[in-house]
């Protein structure tokens, strides 16, 4: 049907192409075209319900042939139950007497060489499950004194002193910011060892210490690091970042935030606020020595291949580095033996 009709509208197509010279001609094969499109399209509609109704047909027949099936396997069980004899008559219910027996006989008690169903304790008074008299329990052993077991909790938990790299910051010079703590010497994050009672030191939380200036709150940060209070720092340097986004502090706070990490041996976290600022931050003061130290933190990591590709790096990245940083970089390469 759909090929007659192309080519009913090809005819009249030429048709209209010949009368063009006509005005009066030339509508009426216009008006044929556009009544020959709309019965296209009405023809096209119903192909698809057509193939509709004859997609539901054909569930309707699946359906009605499943049913059947179903139909008839009940009716041939029926049939099979029916050739038994039929369902067995239910046993009558046994009579209980006085006490509690049924039929004469304690319905707890099994029979003889049987297992019984129910638990009896006086049968096995030490069995599982079985109670047991009051005070015959064993007492528990006392428990260790609050001091020696917080002392013992606190020496498994303490993480053992790393050693930082040997000579890979000394001899630097202070670009933008005033330089770290040495880097030469091991940190020991052990807890002290508990002499007595410590009185309780006060100190400001980070949220009394903002102030709502940027300024103020970065050298607030930078003063807990200095102070080595390097957790209260962290918290403040954070919460920096994501107060003031748009600070031109932010980089100076993530290279900081890298320094105190690298201060407490967590080098992951220390190198990637390094990478930060060596990449986002690529025109900071602080980005030649934060890619330094992303080489110093990937080196004390074990990625030796990457520190040296790090530190060759940066001669390229940042030629006009300090000399300072010049100097740490081929201590470090020496090192780490990046030629080797």
């Amino acid at each position: 049907m759909t090929a007659r009709l192309r080519t009913r509208l090809a005819v009249a197509t030429a048709l209209g192409a010949t009368l063009l010279g006509h005005p009066a001609a030339a509508q009426d094969a216009s008006e044929l075209v556009v009544r020959l499109g709309r019965i296209e399209n009405q023809s096209r509609v119903m192909a698809g319900q057509i193939e509709t109704l004859q997609y539901e047909n054909r569930q309707l027949k699946e359906q009605l042939r499943k049913f059947q099936e179903d139909v008839e396997f009940r009716l041939n069980e029926g049939k099979g139950e029916g050739k038994g004899g039929g369902k067995p008559a239910p046993a009558a219910a046994p009579s209980s007497g006085p006490g509690g027996t049924v039929n004469g006989v304690n319905p707890g008690s099994g029979r003889p060489g049987k297992r019984g169903d129910a638990f009896d304790p006086s049968q096995a008074p030490g069995a599982p499950g079985a109670p047991m008299q009051l005070g015959s329990t064993q007492p528990s052993a006392p428990l260790p004194p609050r001091e020696a077991f917080e002392a013992t909790e606190a020496a498994e938990a303490a993480p053992r002193p790393q050693r930082l790299p040997q000579g890979a910051i000394e001899g630097e010079e202070e670009d933008a910011e005033a330089a770290a703590p040495g880097y030469d010497q091991p940190v020991d994050l052990r807890p002290p060892a508990r002499t007595g009672a410590i009185p309780a030191r006060p100190s400001e939380s980070v949220a009394a210490t903002r102030t709502g200036d940027p300024a103020a709150d970065y050298e607030a940060a930078v003063e807990l690091y200095r102070g080595k209070q390097y957790e209260q720092a962290e918290m403040g340097l954070r919460q920096f970042i994501q107060s003031h986004p748009r600070d031109n502090r932010v980089a100076g706070a993530t290279y900081w935030l890298g320094e105190s990490y690298l201060a407490r041996g967590r080098n992951r976290e220390a190198a990637e606020q390094f990478l930060k600022v060596s990449t986002d931050y690529a025109r900071s003061s602080q980005a030649p020595d934060a890619m330094l130290k992303l080489g110093v933190t990937l080196a004390a990591l074990g990625a030796r291949e990457q520190a040296c590709a790090t530190l060759a790096e940066l001669d390229r990245k940042f030629p006009n580095a300090g000399a300072g940083i010049r100097q740490g970089v081929a201590r470090e390469q020496k090192r780490v033996r990046c030629g080797a």
